[in-house]
């Protein structure tokens, strides 16, 4: 397993029991970005759906490298598939938007999965990506806390990660800024 997949495939039995909801507004806020309706959403590192169950989509799916997480999703009623987020097992433009939520930070090939985003979504689809922005106060004491459980997180600022969308091809947005932040980026029509 790559990154910090196997970390997560030994607690995926407590993990909605951990973490608290994901942010729907600010998800949706994200996913209104696109130029195209949104109604098939692929959750990339998606783990037990916690970011998918926010979003309404007629057609959703979590793609997660640990096994154990997707088990939980399934549970939750979505539909799953094992797969890196670099490399993922999908067909070209067949998703109107794709979401990573609170998850790039733990992915070892960022840059890949974004472009693997890229790939997969269709003209004005949307990449939305919630994260955790490093340079705040929560966001140093988050990158301690994970490094000192054995995460080998990396997390970017907004900006940073604007830029990193932006090389992959996508119109970026920052959507929310803060501790939590959101970026969306679109892919173009053209």
């Amino acid at each position: 397993m790559h990154g910090d997949a196997a970390v997560f495939d030994r607690f995926a039995w407590a993990y909605d029991r951990l973490m608290p909801s994901a942010d729907a507004g600010a998800l949706a806020a994200g996913l209104a970005e696109a130029d195209r309706d949104v109604d098939r959403v692929v959750d990339v590192a998606g783990g037990s759906g916690r970011g998918l169950r926010a979003v309404s989509a007629g057609d959703r799916l979590v793609v997660d490298a640990a096994r154990g997480m997707l088990r939980q999703a399934t549970r939750h009623g979505l539909a799953t598939v094992q797969g890196d987020a670099a490399t993922l097992p999908l067909a070209d433009d067949s998703a109107d938007a794709v979401t990573i939520v609170d998850a790039l930070h733990h992915l070892p090939d960022r840059d890949g999965a974004i472009r693997e985003a890229e790939r997969v979504l269709a003209p004005g689809g949307v990449l939305v990506v919630a994260d955790f922005d490093p340079s705040t106060i929560r966001g140093r004491g988050l990158v301690a806390a994970e490094h000192l459980v054995g995460f080998a997180s990396r997390f970017d600022t907004p900006q940073q990660l604007h830029r990193r969308m932006a090389d992959a091809g996508l119109e970026p947005v920052i959507v929310e800024d803060g501790f939590g932040y959101v970026v969306a980026g679109v892919r173009s029509t053209a």
